[in-house]
């Protein structure tokens, strides 16, 4: 009879040790991993304050850097992805309109505010300051690396839906004949950003702020035109995005997210609550971009050292 109220108490203090185990498993954030410097930035802050001074657990898994994915994720709620660090609005209107305004699934936080503009450094202002100065042959051939009578511009990574908003901009602008796009991945781009400043090189390249290459180096955007009722007409989502999609003005200035799982509302409450109550000042950004990307510290570092020097910002995020 002892045997059976021993073995009986231990299969029970088993269960309550499972049920503990999930339960503390369930309760875990995970952060996507976005490629960009400013995402991964903000995603070490978001780790950096929750396994502080919310004493709870966050983990940036490592590799889930398709946005797609991600928001596929949070939609679950199954805690395989809770946090999207950095949702560009309107480039990712396909998982707004899915997820937050469609399921409901995913809710976000107070957006800042980012530019995104096509550039040429500063000592070439004086030759290209607007894209009409682009459709002149003379100019583009100044670009042309490869030699095959088109220039090059660098209109962003492989996975990014700006990548294609920038082919469809050039399109629509009349530049295809005379211009390619360049797909490489943002390190990549960087070092050959920098050795073009160095030795005074031409490149035109697409870029956004907040981002350190504009506190590094002396560069500046080319004139749009305005943007009028029906120049902007895109969906990167179909198959046919390109031929489908046109956009012959100025991109609007975006607004941009932290988006969660509403699953943390229920899974982990105090972390739903903070992550819609993040305020973020562009300017800090920035600051954890120069340090992380510039500078070369480590993200998780400069995370930890700006949540332990700023707590009065960090309660008001939290309280």
């Amino acid at each position: 009879m002892k045997l059976a109220r021993n073995l009986l108490f231990g299969t029970a203090f088993s269960l309550i040790a499972a049920n503990s185990a999930l339960a503390a498993d369930d309760a875990t954030v995970k952060i996507g991993d976005l490629t960009w410097t400013g995402a991964k930035a903000i995603g070490h802050v978001i780790q950096a304050v929750i396994n502080g001074p919310l004493d709870s657990e966050a983990v940036i898994v490592e590799g889930l850097s398709d946005g797609s994915i991600i928001a596929a994720g949070m939609d679950k709620g199954d805690g395989s992805a809770d946090v999207y660090t950095d949702l560009w609005m309107p480039n990712r209107a396909a998982i707004w309109d899915k997820y937050i305004d469609g399921a409901k699934t995913v809710g976000h936080n107070e957006p800042y505010k980012g530019t995104q503009k096509m550039y040429v450094p500063s000592f070439m202002a004086d030759k290209v300051s607007s894209v009409d100065d682009l459709k002149d042959p003379e100019i583009a051939a100044m670009f042309d690396k490869d030699g095959n009578g088109k220039g090059e511009y660098w209109s962003g990574d492989a996975g990014w839906k700006s990548t294609r908003m920038w082919q469809v901009k050039f399109k629509s602008y009349g530049l295809d004949e005379l211009w390619e796009p360049e797909i490489l991945p943002d390190a990549t781009f960087k070092a050959q950003l920098k050795t073009a400043m160095q030795r005074e090189q031409p490149i035109l390249f697409y870029y956004w702020t907040p981002e350190w290459v504009h506190a590094a180096y002396d560069i500046t955007p080319l004139d749009e035109p305005a943007r009028t009722e029906g120049c902007e007409n895109v969906n990167l989502d179909k198959e046919d995005w390109l031929e489908a999609s046109s956009f012959a003005c100025a991109s609007e200035d975006a607004s941009i997210y932290v988006a969660y799982s509403k699953s943390l509302e229920t899974r982990n409450p105090p972390v739903a609550k903070f992550l819609s109550q993040m305020a973020l000042d562009p300017a800090v950004v920035n600051e954890w971009i120069l340090k992380i990307g510039r500078d070369k510290m480590d993200p998780r570092d400069v995370a930890e050292d700006w949540v332990a020097n700023n707590m009065d910002v960090v309660n008001s995020w939290i309280e």
